[in-house]
């Protein structure tokens, strides 16, 4: 029987349009215009609200629909650098935070309805800051806090400020928690949590009147071994004091004068053969004592 073999389907995707076939796509009133990339602010909302409308007729999916987005996209990126700005004091590079921006302006784009007779920069804006938000809730916490606690942390700052300035000084916990209508408990959790937003490296170095070490890694405790030590000996010492006293002068000769097994027969008068079954014989013995304990 003869067996056909078919050659795999190559599939060749379409060829992107020219520049000039995309402005073809546009309404006439903008097939003249310069670089929709480039227009002024007054310029851009209005184009904004013919390609909005536009698109609003368009089927999702086809070429003009794609080109008309992202030219909304690309005319509209200075308002996701405008809302950057509400976030210098965060340490996230501005490129990251210009591309979660976007995002927020992409998710605008497609939720706009143009018949509500809204501003579109006034319902963006608010998506675009949702976003950034978002993005330093969920991926700047240098350990995974609440929610809850992440709000609260939000809540607790501002608490902070407008108390400070009221009282010329710090505010209390018993303070913000009467400011906020909060527990004590319930702030002292809100303030501890802020301490999670960001790590310091164990090699950073302490402070110039720190006296310890340099490293914040040396400052922390080590595990001391000989603790353990001490542990295995308090849990021997009954263990040992019930063996049969020959025993306890083996071990004693053994391990505290550092004879070895024929030393030890000859004052004992036995072979070094039977001090070696005696030792083993015990030290099981120990053994299995401290395991049942």
């Amino acid at each position: 029987m003869a067996v056909t073999t078919r050659e795999p389907l190559v599939t060749t995707p379409a060829p992107l349009p020219s520049t000039a076939e995309l402005r073809e796509l546009l309404p006439p009133e903008l097939a003249q215009a310069r670089d929709l990339r480039e227009v002024a602010p007054a310029d851009a909302r209005e184009l904004s609200r013919v390609l909005l409308r536009r698109l609003a007729a368009l089927e999702e999916g086809t070429r003009e629909y794609s080109y008309v987005r992202s030219t909304l996209v690309e005319m509209n990126l200075s308002l996701v650098r405008f809302a950057i700005r509400r976030f210098t004091a965060h340490r996230e590079p501005q490129e990251d935070l210009l591309q979660v921006g976007a995002v927020g302006l992409i998710k605008a784009i497609d939720r706009f309805d143009p018949d509500l007779g809204v501003e579109f920069t006034t319902f963006a804006l608010p998506t675009v800051l949702g976003e950034i938000r978002r993005h330093f809730r969920d991926t700047t916490w240098a350990v995974h806090v609440p929610r809850r606690l992440q709000e609260l942390r939000i809540v607790l700052a501002k608490a902070q400020e407008r108390l400070a300035q009221e009282l010329d000084r710090a505010p209390t916990v018993a303070e913000l928690a009467g400011h906020l209508q909060l527990s004590e408990e319930e702030v002292v959790e809100g303030l501890t949590a802020s301490n999670g937003h960001t790590a310091g490296s164990l090699d950073l170095g302490g402070a110039e009147d720190d006296e310890g070490p340099g490293s914040l890694g040396r400052r922390f405790g080590e595990e001391d071994r000989d603790l353990s030590k001490v542990e295995d000996l308090v849990a021997l010492k009954p263990l040992v004091a019930a063996l049969p006293e020959r025993e306890r002068l083996i071990l004693s000769m053994r391990f505290c004068e550092d004879l070895t097994q024929s030393q030890i027969g000859e004052r004992l008068g036995v072979s070094q053969m039977h001090v070696s079954r005696l030792l083993s014989r015990t030290l099981r013995r120990l053994r299995e004592g401290l395991e049942d304990d």
